[in-house]
């Protein structure tokens, strides 16, 4: 019996896929405190529904250690993410996931205040999400030089970024438009409080980024996202967040 459970083992296990998770909702919501409830957990969910072969798991990191854990081999695979987010130099093989989000400059919304207002940032006072990188500042997140050449206030919370604007201590805010979707459908009572540009800061598909030597590859990964945009469930999770949802292809 041992031996017949020896040789049968390996054929049932399955390859572990470490995904790295750092904090950044509605994608990924504090991962470190294993209580993530952000869409992240739910593709993790419905990824090992799917198959027996991969086993997906979630390994909690931060926006600036990202980068060592993967190199170094701690994660398999960072995702949600953009190849110009700081990752020149580093190795790795990327999927389009198939999502659409926008990165969108908010506002007090207050009488007489239009689109207009975000023609130019010359002299508004900013809250950023520090350690993210922004078009408008050529993807340079260094906080120095955030500060010093945009006066920007830099905090670890999307929702005390919104509540300065509200309360005129910034004047704009930058978010995902599915964060602030998620955050009205929190917080009901601000509805019509804010004002959403039309102008995006950054347009832009989400990507997953493989290790070279991780167990799963580009393809393999891509075909699964794939039969979860055929059987629905990709539109199911990220399209009432307003999260564009399309075919995931590697290159």
């Amino acid at each position: 019996m041992l031996a017949v459970a020896w040789l049968t083992t390996p054929a049932c296990a399955q390859e572990q896929i470490r995904i790295g998770a750092a904090h950044f909702p509605p994608y990924t919501v504090n991962p470190e405190r294993d209580t993530d409830s952000g869409l992240l957990a739910q593709l993790i969910q419905a990824l090992n529904a799917l198959q027996d072969t991969y086993h997906f798991t979630l390994v909690p990191t931060s926006i600036p250690r990202r980068f060592r854990d993967f190199n170094e081999g701690r994660i398999d695979m960072a995702i949600f993410e953009n190849p110009d987010w700081g990752w020149k130099g580093i190795d790795f093989v990327k999927v389009d996931l198939g999502l659409e989000d926008a990165e969108v400059f908010v506002t007090h919304n207050i009488e007489g205040r239009g689109q207009g207002y975000f023609d130019s940032l010359q002299g508004k006072r900013l809250a950023l999400y520090s350690g993210y990188h922004y078009a408008f500042a050529g993807f340079n997140a260094d906080a120095r030089y955030l500060q010093q050449t945009f006066g920007a206030t830099l905090t670890y919370s999307h929702d005390s970024n919104l509540m300065m604007v509200q309360r005129d201590r910034a004047d704009v805010a930058l978010v995902t438009r599915s964060y602030l979707y998620d955050f009205l459908a929190r917080h009901e009572d601000y509805r019509g409080q804010f004002l959403a540009s039309e102008r995006t800061d950054q347009t832009y598909h989400h990507y997953a980024l493989l290790r070279p030597q991780a167990p799963i590859s580009g393809e393999a990964f891509a075909r699964l996202l794939q039969q979860l945009h055929e059987n629905g469930q990709l539109q199911d999770i990220f399209g009432p967040y307003q999260i564009g949802v399309s075919a995931a292809h590697s290159p």
